[in-house]
């Protein structure tokens, strides 16, 4: 058996070790675990039964010590639940944000990943992983069972169903990818691994932005409805006029209403946690002023004069700084996002559809888009950065519908073409109604080919023989009809060579341009 090897140093780095089952094992020390602060150590076994027990134990002593000097080798044993820990000690990012974190480490990766050393993960695990989630995203691998409404011991009501399958959504699976991501960045820093596994897997592909805007009529119902409550119906009026987020519509402030100018500033939006709230900046932390109409305002007039006479009848004030919509009679306080959330659900559950508040967002965008609004005015409305990028990109349908809006209307205003086509598809000048004889008509549709510029100057006509063959007439038809051509100088014909266009103005059109010219000088 040979000696313990060392390589660059006095330290006992590696040696082959006779197993009691006959097996051989190389064995490497890596370094130190930085957390447990335990040596670690790299392995191969050679079984008895190989042919070349030794010096295949060599080779992979050889091996070892090769991924060692090349740092290749992990420094820890750290398992994904340790790593999840510590990411999430240090990384600085909103409260939300913090808390979507969480839930998606305790619910996805925890579960299916959580056990797996950091230095063991690799792209077919992660690739595994994220096919798990996009069949169940229970995880239920074709497990059959019960989903209860309750935990713990209890009696199953109608509410303790048998389990489906559902995918998690794409856009999910992208936010689980991106924390991965910023976990496992961080190890490599830390020298955890060397090689970051999320480079050798299938980046989650980003989901197709697809909103469903209330249509006309179902916006008119979910209005008619809404202002059965004052305060109600002007909190979902709001949302559809300003395409604020929820969270923008609770910080809205009377102190940040200008009537005078008809407009409203937004500078902050409530969030929240459970039953936690607080006031933070806006998603891209701008404020931004948004123009209202004439009757926006005279809704907002109307209702502010509604909440100083109902806290007048209880002997209160109302708070110049208060919250637009509050659920206490000064408005010192802010509604609760959940609480937006709930009440428009079950509003439009009375109603039969399965809609949800920030549908109102996406109504407000795509009815600007399609009155003609530039998209840069949109996304300033709706807070979108990037210039409208994010705005085109959410809305690109409406963006192409509001294009061919706007194609129609310049037609209008174009002036009228000097051909027409036919029933057969071929163009035919204004002319052409008055030709009678064949040659007349197909002087009439070469003219009209040269004017919208299918035949172009410097373009040769078919051959005679082609035409003549395409109207059945004889060869010396066509001759005459080329004969009117030259004759408006729109041809020009010679023995033994094709026929070319010239110009692309008429003789008889041309005296005209250049009078109306002159004048214009």
């Amino acid at each position: 058996m040979s000696a313990p090897r060392k390589r660059g140093s006095n330290r006992q780095r590696g040696t082959i070790q006779a197993l009691p089952s006959g097996a051989l094992r190389a064995r490497v020390y890596s370094g130190v675990d930085p957390l447990s602060g335990k040596r670690v150590y790299l392995t191969e076994t050679i079984g008895p039964d190989h042919p070349q027990q030794e010096k295949e134990a060599e080779r992979a002593l050889t091996r070892l010590l090769s991924r060692v000097d090349e740092k290749r080798a992990p420094r820890t044993r750290a398992t994904v639940n340790k790593l999840m820990d510590r990411y999430l000690d240090l990384i600085n990012v909103e409260e939300t944000t913090r808390s979507g974190y969480e839930g998606y480490i305790k619910n996805h990766i925890r579960p299916l990943l959580g056990r797996i050393q950091v230095g063991k993960l690799d792209g077919e695990t992660l690739d595994s992983f994220y096919a798990v989630l996009r069949r169940c995203r229970k995880h239920c691998d074709g497990r059959k069972f019960t989903e209860h409404a309750e935990e713990g011991a209890h009696e199953c009501s109608a509410k303790c169903k048998p389990h489906t399958c559902k995918p998690l959504a794409a856009s999910s699976i992208r936010q689980i990818h991106g924390c991965l991501s910023g976990a496992l960045s961080r190890a490599q820093k830390w020298n955890w691994i060397t090689v970051n596994p999320l480079e050798r897997a299938e980046t989650p592909k980003a989901p197709k932005a697809d909103p469903h805007p209330p249509t006309a009529a179902e916006a008119a119902s979910i209005i008619n409805t809404a202002f059965l409550d004052l305060a109600w119906g002007v909190l979902v009026w709001m949302a559809m006029v300003t395409g604020a987020r929820r969270g923008e519509i609770c910080a809205m402030r009377w102190d940040l209403l200008d009537f005078d100018k008809s407009v409203l500033t937004i500078r902050t939006s409530v969030a929240q946690r459970n039953s936690k709230t607080w006031e933070k900046d806006t998603k891209a932390h701008q404020q931004r002023r948004i123009a209202l109409d004439e009757t926006t305002v005279a809704i907002l007039q109307g209702y502010k004069q509604h909440c100083a006479s109902q806290a007048k009848s209880v002997g209160a004030t109302l708070d110049p700084k208060g919250r637009i919509f509050a659920p206490d009679i000064r408005h010192s306080q802010w509604i609760k996002p959940s609480t937006v959330t709930q009440r428009y659900r079950r509003m439009c559950a009375r109603l039969g559809w399965d809609m949800h508040i920030h549908q109102l967002r996406h109504y407000s965008a795509t009815e600007l888009i399609s009155a003609g609004v530039d998209i840069r005015t949109v996304a300033g409305r709706l807070g979108h950065g990037g210039g409208g990028t994010t705005t085109l990109k959410v809305y690109a349908a409406w963006s192409a519908e509001a294009d061919q809006r706007a194609a129609a209307s310049l037609t209008a205003h174009m002036p009228t073409p000097p051909i027409a086509f036919a029933s057969d598809g071929l163009p035919k000048s204004s002319t052409e109604k008055d030709a009678k004889h064949p040659y007349e008509v197909i002087a009439a549709h070469l003219r009209g080919a040269i004017l919208c510029d299918a035949i172009k100057v410097g373009e040769t006509l078919p051959a005679i023989a082609t035409i003549a063959r395409k109207y059945n007439v004889a060869n010396s038809t066509v001759h005459r009809a080329i004969q009117i051509l030259e004759e408006a100088g729109l041809v020009e014909a010679s023995r033994g060579k094709r026929t070319t266009v010239i110009s692309a103005v008429p003789s008889d059109v041309a005296p005209v341009i250049s009078l109306h010219t002159k004048r214009k000088a």
